[in-house]
Parts: C-alpha cells; sequence; structure tokens
C-alpha cells in the first residue's frame, strides 16, 4: 500500500487539469486519516471496513429520505465536483465569451493529458465528448463502411447503439449479424465461440459491450477483440460501464475504439464523456459535427461542439482526483462486495430469479432481479413507494425485473432496507 506521501502526491497529480486554482477534495487531515485506515489492508480486506468507507461517503450530498439504487443510469457527483461547476459556472457568467474561450478552455489539454494518462493512453487519441452514445456514434456513423459490410453485436448492446448501427444498416446496406445470448452467462468460451461464429469475410466491425447495462454481465472483450483482429476486423468497446468501474487500461481490452460516459462510475459531472481511438486510425473516422478538416488525424477534430458546457469539462478534473483517493482496486472491491451483501441474500428467498452471475469474473457493482407473478414496472413501483428505494425497471429481451446499482456512498443500512422490500415483493 502507498505512504502517506505518496498517497498525497499521487492525489494531487491531477489538480492541474484547469488554468484556475482546483478545489480539494478533503483537507490533508482527512487525506491521512483515510491513508491511516486503509494502511496495510489489502482492496478485499478494505472492502467490508464501514470506517474507511464512512468517510469517502460522507463527500456526496444524496438524499437520505430516497435510497438512490440506479447509480448505472448516471451518479451523483461528490460535493467537490459540484462545487467546481458551481464555480466555474459563476466565473464563466462575468463575461462568458471572456472567462470561457480565453481561460477555462485553457484547460483542455491538462484535463486530455490527465484523462489519459488515467486511462494508459495517449494525450493524442483521447476527445473529451458529453456522453458515451455522442463518443460511439462519432464512430459508428464516422466509420468508412460500404455496401454490403458486415457488422456484429448482440441485442443486449445498448439502444443508443443498436439504433446508429441499424440506421446505417437502412441507410447504407451494411449487415449486422446478432450475437444470441442468454444471460446471465458463466463461459467465457462460449461467449468468445458465439462471437466468432458470427464472423465473416465480411465482417467489418466488432461492437463490443464491456459491462451489459441490462444486467451487469462482463463480457470478455480482449478475448474477442483478439479473435477478430486474426481475421482483420475492427473493435469498438462500449465501455459505459466499465470505466472507473473495473481495474484496467483502455488498452488492456485490445480495442481500436472506446467510448465512455464519465457521469456514470467516475461521478464526473452530468453530461461528460471521452472519446478513444487507436492514433492510427482517428483520420478516417469522419467526426459526428464537421469541422473544416474531416481527414485530420488530430484527435480534437472530434471536439468541434461550439459553444459548449465549459464549466462541466472543467470540473472532471475534480471527479479524477477524487477517483485516485479511492483508488480503482480498492473501488472495484468496494461495488462488488455491496452487490454481494443483497444479492447473495436475495437469490435464496422465495420467487426471486437473479439474472445476474455471483462470481466476480462475470460481474460487479450492477444486478438485474425478477419476481414470479411480478413485472419490471410493478416491481419498480412497489419498492419506491412502500421503501422510497429508487431502481431502474428493466424489461429488455428474456430480462423482466429492475436492475439494482449502488455506490461507494451507498450504506449498508440501505441495502437492508432493499432486502427488506425485496422480502415484501415475495408476499405479493
Amino acid at each position: 500500500m502507498p505512504s502517506r506521501r505518496n498517497f498525497l502526491s499521487k492525489t494531487a497529480m491531477l489538480a492541474g487539469t484547469s488554468l484556475i486554482p482546483s478545489l480539494k477534495v478533503f483537507s490533508k487531515d482527512d487525506l491521512l486519516k483515510i491513508v491511516d485506515l486503509a494502511s496495510n489492508k489489502t482492496p478485499l480486506d478494505l472492502a467490508t471496513d464501514e470506517d474507511y468507507w464512512w468517510q469517502i461517503q460522507q463527500a456526496y450530498t444524496v438524499s437520505p429520505q430516497i435510497i438512490n439504487l440506479n447509480n448505472g443510469g448516471v451518479s451523483p457527483s461528490p460535493s467537490v465536483v459540484q462545487n467546481a461547476v458551481e464555480r466555474y459556472n459563476k466565473l464563466a457568467n462575468e463575461a462568458p465569451s471572456y472567462y470561457m474561450w480565453r481561460i477555462m478552455d485553457q484547460g483542455r489539454e491538462p484535463l486530455r493529458e490527465n484523462l489519459a494518462k488515467y486511462s494508459g493512453v495517449s494525450p493524442e487519441e483521447i476527445a473529451i465528448n458529453r456522453n458515451a452514445t455522442e463518443a460511439l456514434d462519432t464512430v459508428i456513423m464516422g466509420l468508412p463502411l460500404q455496401l454490403g459490410d458486415e457488422i456484429i453485436m448482440t441485442r443486449y448492446d445498448y439502444p443508443n447503439m443498436l439504433h446508429a448501427w441499424r440506421q446505417r444498416e437502412l441507410r447504407e446496406g451494411l449487415k449486422i449479424n446478432y450475437v444470441e445470448l442468454d444471460l446471465p452467462i458463466e463461459d467465457n468460451d462460449l461467449v468468445v465461440k458465439k462471437f466468432v461464429e458470427q464472423m465473416t469475410p465480411r465482417t467489418k466491425v466488432v461492437h463490443i459491450t464491456h459491462i451489459i447495462n441490462w444486467n451487469g454481465q462482463i463480457l470478455p472483450a480482449k478475448r474477442i477483440a483478439d479473435e477478430a483482429h486474426k481475421r482483420g476486423i475492427e473493435v469498438v468497446v462500449d465501455g459505459a460501464h466499465s470505466f472507473a468501474h473495473l481495474e484496467y487500461k483502455i488498452t488492456d481490452l485490445g480495442c481500436d475504439y472506446f467510448g465512455t460516459s464519465l457521469h456514470k462510475w467516475l461521478s464526473a459531472p452530468i453530461g461528460s464523456g471521452m472519446l478513444w481511438i487507436k492514433k492510427e486510425k482517428i483520420g478516417k473516422v469522419f467526426p459526428l459535427i464537421p469541422n473544416d478538416k474531416p481527414n485530420s488525424d488530430n484527435i480534437r477534430k472530434f471536439e468541434n461542439l461550439g459553444t459548449r458546457p465549459f464549466m462541466i469539462e472543467q470540473a472532471i478534473g475534480q471527479a479524477l482526483n477524487f477517483q485516485l483517493a479511492i483508488g480503482n482496486a480498492r473501488k472495484e472491491a468496494r461495488l462488488r462486495f455491496l452487490k454481494d451483501y443483497w444479492a447473495k441474500e436475495a437469490k435464496s428467498l422465495p420467487k426471486i430469479k437473479m439474472n445476474t452471475s455471483l462470481k466476480p469474473e462475470f460481474s460487479g457493482a450492477l444486478a438485474h432481479f425478477g419476481v414470479e407473478g411480478l413485472e419490471a414496472g410493478k416491481i419498480e413501483s412497489e419498492l419506491f413507494a412502500k421503501f422510497k428505494i429508487h431502481t431502474s425497471p428493466i424489461k429488455w429481451e428474456k430480462l423482466d425485473g429492475v436492475r439494482v446499482t449502488p455506490h461507494v456512498y451507498t450504506t449498508l443500512r440501505d441495502l437492508d432496507r432493499l432486502l427488506d422490500g425485496v422480502q415484501h415483493l415475495t408476499k405479493i
């Protein structure tokens, strides 16, 4: 584990995301207290240390009346990130065209460098966008494909990505070949085999959702990507639910293109995202919003948004600081512990069907469950009406139930209340 000095220097590493002095997530004494609690403990040991996580929970301003277990949609930001957005917004409104373009706009390059450092890639491969949809649609709509070219994806990919590929299929005569999956699945060899079976000489792109948003299934992205590359096929990875959730670098996935939202697991401001494209492939991808050099190999061509919310963009730096203060491995272990805490008990109850694997290699924080005789909407409404627990009702393909997604601010008391709610559902 890092020493006090190393820990403090690491959390300060990303502070320079703007020319405006950044706010601190905690005082020095608070940081040292967290280091002391974590000293000599592995991420797995620390995952169950409620004293440690209590310190983290105090950084959030979530409602004590409504238990938010839909962090898979959008996560709240810690107060330091909220404060940064408000501060930058007030500054911008003193003289918008001056402070936004002459001051805050100068912070994009340091932010790009810090996102790249965190992601294990080059700054010349990172573009700052507004969400995963914008990032991935840039690739989907910008890749040069021709009549008859084939794409591989699953019906469990995110709807906006399905819509984008289907639009190209409709307008340009591409063909989508779907990998049929029965979720949950606990056999990565079978998953890879199913993807390979869809690959043909006309396949140009494989689209992989690293963590499926509906039920939290982790797919073996690297293994699928390796098989695709053997056949000269390019790989797009949707990392909306894995980035800042699982411990990895983008290059570990073996893909060519990667998009993610930062307002989910990184807890960055709402409306922030990131695109990564391998350097040698940037030139051939047309930007979603045109500019004067669409064939440029400069990653910045994908940031031609006109007037943008500079305050949201710049506050991403505070979210990065907060993530480093926790650490990826620690966060992943805690999120998986929280999922297991409620899901293992719920799975044993009558009428409950757990639609997520509880093996660590196949799921992280997200889990989906159904109740015999009840549809998704009824489950969701009962949990909120009787227990003020906010979940996400999901009826998609063969899944019918609700998705439960805790975050680092979620307490065990919150999950105990969820279990009370689940027990109530079994009696309806």
